[in-house]
């Protein structure tokens, strides 16, 4: 599933710790888990480039 489908059924704290840990290598397993909860899919314990890019430039900090 696409991220913007998924984004917005994402806790808050882990929208924040993506944001303020853009591109990392290993993502807590809290994290991981509200990623799998929304819809999204976790492959090889982080998330794609391609996540990773809309979580810097289109992904809102008023949640």
């Amino acid at each position: 599933m696409e991220i913007h489908l998924w984004w917005l059924e994402m806790d808050l704290a882990a929208k924040e710790w993506l944001r303020e840990n853009l591109e990392a290598e290993t993502v807590p397993e809290h994290v991981l888990a509200a990623v799998r909860a929304a819809g999204g899919e976790v492959v090889g314990g982080t998330l794609t480039r391609r996540e990773w890019a809309f979580i810097e430039t289109q992904s809102e900090f008023v949640d």
